[in-house]
């Protein structure tokens, strides 16, 4: 869903994973100009960041016994339009270490190893080479199957095309 587009009245065209920060963006404009509202700003931006981190650091995921989500895809900074990304990453990062004492190593770094030893097929770029080789079998099976199926050949040339449909 992060890539997703939402079109608002058609003429505006807003990834999904920016609704966030556009609300936020939206309810600081609001408290500004009605000063009555300034009273939940504070509530509205740290509720906010503060379901990103439990999301990010402390959900607990049960089918992969892990805290969080460490996927760049949930990185602070893409909920931010691109041109922002470096800022808030270099934000983030910073924030990142005092909150969690940079303990935190990444499933990359860390691998799956057993006794000192990574386990066969644990290697990142080795995963992405036997996926795309994966994509290109399942493609070339399909494209065999579709191939070798038998074309229907319509000897009566007056058949009705609604008869086909």
């Amino acid at each position: 869903m992060p890539d997703q587009e939402i079109s608002i009245l058609f003429v505006l065209k807003l990834r999904a994973k920016w609704l966030s920060s556009l609300l936020v963006l939206v309810s600081i404009i609001v408290s500004i100009l009605a000063m009555e509202f300034t009273s939940y700003l504070p509530f509205i931006i740290f509720g906010t960041y503060a379901s990103w981190l439990y999301l990010r650091f402390l959900q607990r995921k049960p089918e992969t016994n892990l805290k969080g989500d460490p996927s760049d895809e949930f990185a602070f900074s893409t909920f931010f339009p691109e041109f922002m990304g470096p800022i808030v990453d270099a934000i983030a990062v910073i924030c990142e270490k005092i909150c969690c004492g940079g303990s935190q190593i990444s499933s990359e770094e860390e691998g799956h190893v057993l006794g000192g030893i990574p386990l066969p097929g644990s290697d990142p770029v080795e995963a992405s080479r036997r996926r795309e080789r994966g994509a290109r079998a399942l493609e070339e099976r399909l494209a065999s199957a579709k191939a070798s199926q038998p074309v229907k050949a319509s000897d009566d040339s007056t058949d009705d095309a609604s008869e086909n449909v």
